[in-house]
């Protein structure tokens, strides 16, 4: 794509320098960024499916921050260091002494590096093992294809570490090059220029010149094929899904040409789609230039492309304006939960927007009554805590349900106005709530003084729970199926006299998560012998209609509930059912379907699943 003006300079400021967060303190890293920061990346690896490791070398560049320091420590966790050599002033490949620490808890093992002098460039030699938690490798039985492994990673939040030696956190920025070697039938793809991954030959080099946090820095290999969608757009994938997903997704150049003209023009060259096999623990992954997406969104009529509109709106809130630690997620997620919205509401009309909020709303009240009060601020802290802890719909959602309230008071045209020069002034670097707080004072409340005050905004961030004032989203379209399901559940109407052939997914999602927990089985099984929801192809639904069951005890669904849990690994989709039946007379035979489906899961949903069931 011809980059704009606009454009070109982000991507200068990308890749001039690496950009450290002003005041971040980020528990989560051994990493002495006052000493020594690196800049650029160059990953050497080779695919070894046989033995599911990655083995070769990093080699970092190096820009001291201290005169007087000669130690690099970066993060690692289940690594094998074979040997570490530096560059001298003199251009000379030299040994370097190290020391690898035992494992420490979630942060994994400290890695220390003494040069005798301020090396230039160092170079680790080492593997992954195979329990890698940012790894997951799937033999060619599990994959759709069924003839080829398939490997793909998952480095946030701090699983980056578990595959690469890195100062592993989103308080610093580094460019990156790979060579990435597979067997020569497979393809390997990056967050990255993924130009030279056209042609399978198992010899494959990749470019991100635009400075990202480690987290993003993201690899797949598999029996991928690839589809342009647009001038800027394509979908790697599997043959078995490719065109499903093309179809599926071909709205996403759309997506982003309405997203140019709101907030600026997306600064990343080309956005391609990754499909993972089902077995990927989220709906998808914002890597730069490669989203990562679940196959469960692929419903067939388009009716889940919402995630997609996330995924690319990390584009600007995420990869190009990033939270210096974990605690900050919300900047993250709420701003992206936020612009995704609008982005629904630009390509698909304002009703469905509305619908989306409405139930994101609803499941946050719900869950807000189950998390402790400290967890429900949008200024988490983690206190040590591995912080995947910190994803749960408090950042997406009651993030999202801030910057509603703040555009809602202040009016969309001067919200829309700070949201760009947010973007624009913080592009390709990091920063903390409290940093985002003080140009949200600047910028806006003080900007239009006598709409919302300072300590309102605090309230939002560093409070547990939602302000009485919060927007709470509703819909027509809704209340209108609330109106048919209380005609239904009091007598006054029979099934096959509600309009639920003109009903989106999204009004059925609403019926069935607002249906009583203790409906009865006579009015569960006349609901399915007259839709059918035990076999919904939609994932979404299915899940919905399992909760609803195993709420109310109703057995017909268990042979499909057993398929769904044995053929999907996306947590949002198994995890709150595995807690459900946990607590039923059904345990047993949860903890049966698990053993047989548990090989097949990523790590991440391993540990999330293993917890309930201890």
């Amino acid at each position: 794509m011809k980059l704009s003006a606009l454009t070109f300079g982000l991507t200068m400021a990308g890749l001039s320098h690496t950009v450290l967060a002003a005041d971040a303190v980020d528990e989560h890293t051994f990493a002495n960024l006052k000493d020594v920061v690196s800049t650029h990346l160059h990953l050497d690896l080779d695919i070894d499916f046989e033995d599911k490791q990655l083995e070769g070398f990093v080699e970092h560049t190096l820009a001291w921050q201290n005169s007087h320091a000669r130690t690099l420590v970066l993060d690692t966790r289940d690594l094998e260091i074979d040997k570490i050599l530096y560059q001298s002033p003199q251009g000379k490949w030299l040994p370097a002494q190290f020391t690898l620490a035992p494992r420490s808890g979630v942060k994994g093992a400290k890695l220390t590096i003494q040069f005798k002098h301020q090396a230039s460039k160092a170079r680790i030699y080492y593997n992954s093992l195979p329990q890698a938690s940012g790894l997951q490798w799937l033999t060619p039985v599990q994959t759709a294809s069924k003839t080829h492994p398939f490997m793909y990673s998952q480095s946030q939040a701090i699983h980056a570490r578990s595959w690469i030696p890195v100062q592993d956190t989103p308080a610093m920025r580094t460019t990156y090059t790979a060579r990435i070697q597979t067997p020569k039938d497979v393809r390997a793809v990056m967050s990255a220029d993924n130009s030279e991954a056209f042609i399978k030959d198992g010899d494959y080099w990749f470019d991100m010149p635009q400075a990202i946090p480690p987290y993003l820095i993201a690899i797949g290999a598999g029996n991928l094929e690839y589809k342009e969608m647009s001038h800027q757009t394509a979908i790697f994938a599997e043959p078995q899904i490719l065109d499903a997903s093309v179809a599926e997704f071909n709205d996403t150049q759309a997506m982003i040409d309405k997203t140019n003209a709101m907030y600026g023009e997306y600064a990343w060259g080309r956005y391609d789609l990754l499909m993972l096999p089902p077995s990927f623990p989220f709906g998808g992954m914002e890597n730069p230039r490669l989203s990562f997406i679940t196959p469960t969104v692929v419903a067939g009529d388009k009716s889940l492309v919402n995630l997609i509109a996330h995924e690319l709106a990390h584009s600007w809130s995420g990869n190009l304006v990033t939270n210096a630690t974990w605690e900050d997620l919300w900047l993250n997620e709420g701003f992206t939960s936020y612009v995704e919205n609008r982005i629904m509401e630009e390509v698909f009309g304002r009703d469905r927007a509305v619908m989306e909020q409405a139930l994101d709303a609803a499941g946050l009240r719900a869950q807000l009554k189950n998390i402790p009060a400290p967890d429900t601020r949008l200024n988490l802290k983690l206190n040590g805590r591995d912080p995947d802890d910190a994803f749960s719909k408090v950042p997406y959602i009651k993030g999202q349900l801030f910057l509603i309230y703040l555009e809602e008071k202040f009016g969309r045209e001067k919200f829309d106005v700070f949201v760009k020069g947010y973007f624009d002034a913080y592009a390709f670097k990091s920063l903390t709530t409290a940093e985002f707080v003080q140009y949200l004072d600047k910028h806006l409340l003080k900007k239009h003084p006598g709409i919302v005050s300072l300590n309102k905004a605090k309230e939002w961030i560093y409070q547990p729970g939602l302000p009485e004032d919060a927007p709470n989203p509703t819909s027509d379209a809704f209340n209108q199926v609330d109106s048919h399901m209380q005609a239904w559940l009091s007598g006054n109407k029979s099934l096959d006299t509600l309009p639920t052939s003109n009903w989106t997914v999204h009004e059925w999602l609403h019926f069935l998560n607002n249906l009583p927990r203790d409906l009865g089985l006579d009015k569960m099984a006349a609901l399915d012998n007259a839709f059918n929801l035990t076999n919904s192809s939609n994932a979404e639904l299915a899940f919905a209609w399992y909760m609803l069951a195993v709420g109310n005890g109703y057995q017909a669904i268990y042979p499909a509930l057993d398929a769904h849990l044995s053929g999907i690994g996306r947590r949002k989709l198994i995890v709150p059912l595995y807690k459900a039946l946990a607590s039923t007379d059904r345990r047993d035979w949860a903890y049966r379907v698990y053993q047989k489906a548990r090989p097949g899961y990523h790590p991440l949903a391993q540990g999330t699943v293993d917890a309930i069931f201890e």
